[in-house]
């Protein structure tokens, strides 16, 4: 059975893409904070599964919340960088996102004692528009991306982008291994999770993971601690596409991730990386 690479991307409900017109983050503090509560759910689920996984974690939680990163790390899980603010990599210019990445960097190596080597780009917003993010996290001390949607999407998207992992920078061993995408008829379509999985009937992220198996690659699959909690709050003000997107099937995840780790074998995203650079175009 080949083995594929679970992740977790640790931000709080109220820092979303889909509520940052409406949530302005000055206003973060002013928010309930469910973070905490929801990874440690993610970290029963985990071990309760027996899997482990790679948590892709903001700079702004680690500073917070030091002993849940921690926790992570004890658990046996891999700590890595989501950002220090959830800013998307577009967003930024070279020098800000270089300073970006290794702030983030720091603040998770403080608050967990451990080396973080991976990167993951707030709503996988590494794409056409910024060809000096690779560089900057080679530079940076990151051993792997896994930043870049090969699909269009309206949030997101690189669709040029190779499907399975690749080598972004000349002359350096950083990887970018992409979230997992299946290919029908000549489209590349999301297959790695995220709302995808939530929303829709798990029989279709089920066959997508197998599809992507059968071509012999291990499958990258991502969620969030809220996409597990059903009782955070009711943004009633927010665009509906975004309401629809953020809270259907709130209370159906964590069944259906169960289904998931038993339907398939998970590891940690560096595992795979290290098991898979060799396959690297």
């Amino acid at each position: 059975m080949i083995r594929n690479a679970m992740s977790v991307d640790v931000e709080d409900w109220f820092q979303v893409g889909a509520f940052e017109t409406v949530i302005r983050k000055e206003d973060w503090p002013r928010h309930e904070v469910r973070v905490e509560r929801n990874t440690d759910n993610v970290l029963q689920l985990f071990a309760d599964a027996d899997v482990k996984a790679t948590f892709f974690t903001l700079g702004w939680v680690a500073e917070r919340h030091p002993a849940l990163i921690r926790r992570i790390a004890d658990a046996g899980h891999e700590v890595a960088s989501h950002g220090c603010d959830h800013k998307r990599v577009f967003q930024m210019d070279a020098a800000e996102f270089a300073e970006d990445v290794r702030n983030s960097k720091a603040q998770l190596e403080q608050a967990g004692g451990v080396a973080v080597t991976g990167y993951r780009a707030p709503n996988f917003s590494i794409d056409a528009r910024t060809p000096w993010a690779h560089r900057a996290l080679a530079e940076a001390g990151y051993s792997y991306s896994s930043s870049v949607a090969p699909l269009a999407h309206d949030h997101y998207g690189w669709p040029e982008a190779p499907r399975f992992m690749w080598r972004p920078v000349d002359g350096h061993d950083l990887v970018e291994f992409p979230v997992s995408t299946v290919r029908v008829a000549g489209r590349n379509f999301a297959a790695g999770g995220g709302g995808f999985f939530r929303l829709l009937p798990y029989h279709l992220s089920r066959w997508a993971v197998e599809r992507v198996n059968g071509e012999g690659r291990a499958s990258v699959f991502y969620f969030h601690p809220w996409d597990m909690d059903p009782d955070q709050p009711f943004m009633a003000h927010a665009p509906l596409k975004s309401r629809l997107r953020h809270y259907t099937n709130l209370g159906v995840m964590a069944a259906k991730l169960r289904r998931l780790t038993r339907d398939f074998a998970w590891t940690r995203v560096d595992e795979i990386v290290s098991a898979e650079r060799g396959r690297a175009v």
